[in-house]
């Protein structure tokens, strides 16, 4: 109780906190040492306690070899050492596990040189984010920070999302600033601490943390060299293999002595020349003949290794960004990994055309905004999932899971690359609110300015080349963990039969096809789903019942 009293002294933290620290599921046990070379609190002396709402009162130990013990804490209700789990990222409405936190934790030192501090990590801000990059500090070091305000803004593998203050106190060092890559999630990025005076002593302040695992990855080094030290046998043993087995060959060769010696000097193997003396003896001139029809053979080809040298090219390399990295990890996982198979369609868009023309009329009349073709794909789109649910479903190898929400992910082209945001709940929305919805998250996309509540939970893709691009038909990759994805291409005219046996019409049509997991959805399934789209695209007066 004593080392607990001087802290709960020492930091007046500690006596102000205790309405931060509760959690249902969890709570955190902090170790305090009364050795004088260590700190009061280590990372890896936090464990992880299922309780109701706080620990029972309890005493944690724990002994050293000798049986004695060292460090002992006593927690009870009223000990503000107990801590709730939330996350401070992504504005206040964004919370997560554990896992997902700022991964701060506060030091306590024996020692005068160093106060009371709090090390920040990098948090997991998407559930496939294992590393981030610091893409701006908004806080400088000095600066006084209060829950709530921005740090910093740190660009994960789908956006880049701020990052807020948990605690009030003072930014004391920045340990990855401006523009560091490939920061592991929990990895040391900041350290803060309470009192203004205490910022100078951090100025050189290098995190254990941090270098424990650069220490780890120094052994690996002697490691070539052991490797070469017994490779250089090997290639100085090679010779002594080669000559046994040449030398019993040119042994049964017959060739004069001044032959040889030119063969040798040449650096020619008298296997490869035909001797014209007795008995097949290979002679001086067989091997000046053979030397000439060599050099002939290399001016002949001379000429057309020239025309075959490739040109010089000139070329930038830019390393791919933290969102380009996970695109090509996803996708490369998608079509290794998922069995794709394609369906593809041909719908007459004629009344869906002229139900759009007359919609953007009362929007314009009533100040609302215009429905695009993509905003009745999407409506469409959705009321075919509820319609043919089996498609609303994704794969894990234990079950298939089947999504009771319709949420549709559209891709987004920007110039960081592709976002897919989702309209949540697409099939209850109506087109006025869908098209708005789309607008305002295109308009985040371009702007790379996505949270993650803004592209995850999506359980079906409409990706569409056709209006903006003019594609006329395409595959799509499905987006994994979703089991289908809906690649929509241009509308064309095209000439169809009319009523009478020599009449004819003009009409529109957009080719779409579906790329589906075949482990979730089998090609029946699959042909329904466009059928029950079809028939909303081409009759779109039943999309609004």
């Amino acid at each position: 109780m004593a080392y607990a009293s001087h802290i709960i002294n020492h930091s007046k933290k500690l006596q102000t906190v205790s309405h931060l620290l509760r959690r249902e599921h969890a709570v955190l046990i902090r170790w305090f040492s009364n050795d004088a070379n260590s700190t009061f609190a280590k990372r890896e002396d936090i464990m992880k306690i299922p309780c109701n709402d706080y620990v029972p009162a309890e005493r944690v130990s724990r002994s050293t070899t000798n049986g004695t013990t060292s460090s002992s804490c006593m927690l009870k209700k009223s000990l503000p050492t107990m801590t709730k789990l939330r996350n401070p990222v992504a504005g206040s409405s964004f919370t997560r596990e554990l896992s997902s936190s700022l991964l701060s934790r506060r030091e306590f030192s024996s020692g005068s040189d160093l106060p009371p501090h709090q090390e920040i990590g990098m948090p997991s801000l998407s559930p496939t984010m294992t590393e981030g990059n610091i893409a701006r500090w908004l806080k400088k070091e000095g600066d006084k920070v209060s829950p709530g305000e921005v740090l910093c803004e740190v660009e994960t593998d789908k956006a880049t999302v701020e990052m807020e203050c948990m605690e009030e106190g003072y930014l004391a060092r920045i340990i990855k600033g401006d523009g560091s890559k490939e920061i592991k999630v929990g990895e040391v990025i900041a350290i803060t601490v309470e009192e203004e005076e205490d910022i100078a002593k951090f100025k050189d302040y290098s995190p254990a943390s941090n270098a424990g695992s650069a220490a780890e990855k120094g052994p690996s080094t002697p490691t070539p060299a052991k490797q070469e030290v017994v490779e250089e046998p090997v290639s100085a043993s090679e010779p002594k293999v080669s000559k046994p087995s040449t030398a019993p060959a040119e042994d049964r060769i017959f060739a004069s002595p001044l032959a040889r010696k030119i063969a040798e000097e040449q650096n020619i193997l008298l296997s490869s020349i035909k001797g014209t003396g007795p008995d097949g003896r290979i002679v001086k001139a067989d091997v000046e003949d053979y030397l000439a029809s060599s050099k002939k053979g290399v001016s002949a080809t001379t000429p057309k290794a020239k025309d075959m040298k490739a040109p010089v090219l000139d070329y930038i390399d830019t390393p791919p960004s933290q969102i380009r990295k996970v695109i090509a990890s996803r996708l490369s996982l998608s079509k290794q990994t998922i069995p794709h198979y394609y369906l593809t369609v041909d719908i007459c868009v004629d009344k869906l055309m002229h139900l759009r023309s007359q919609l953007n009329s009362i929007q314009e009349a009533s100040g609302g905004k215009r429905v695009s073709v993509n905003d009745l794909v999407i409506k469409a789109a959705a009321l075919a999932l509820r319609k043919v649910p089996q498609c609303n479903r994704s794969w894990t190898d234990d079950y298939i899971r089947q999504y009771k929400n319709v949420n549709i992910n559209v891709a987004v082209q920007t110039d960081y690359g592709l976002f897919v945001p989702v309209v949540k709940d697409a099939d209850k929305k109506g087109l006025s609110k869908i098209a708005e919805e789309v607008r305002y998250l295109a308009q985040k996309a371009k702007e790379n300015s996505l949270k993650p509540e803004d592209f995850e939970g999506g359980t079906f893709t409409v990706s569409n080349l056709g209006g903006p691009f003019g594609i006329k038909q395409f595959c799509a990759v499905i987006n994994p963990p979703q089991a289908a994805i809906l690649a929509v291409g241009t509308s064309e005219k095209r000439v169809v039969p009319g009523t009478g046996s020599e009449q004819f019409k003009f009409a529109s049509f957009m080719s779409v096809t579906l790329s589906c997991d075949h482990r979730v959805i089998d090609g029946a399934v699959g042909a329904e789903w466009l059928k029950a789209f079809k028939g909303y695209i081409e009759n779109p007066e039943s999309m609004l019942l």
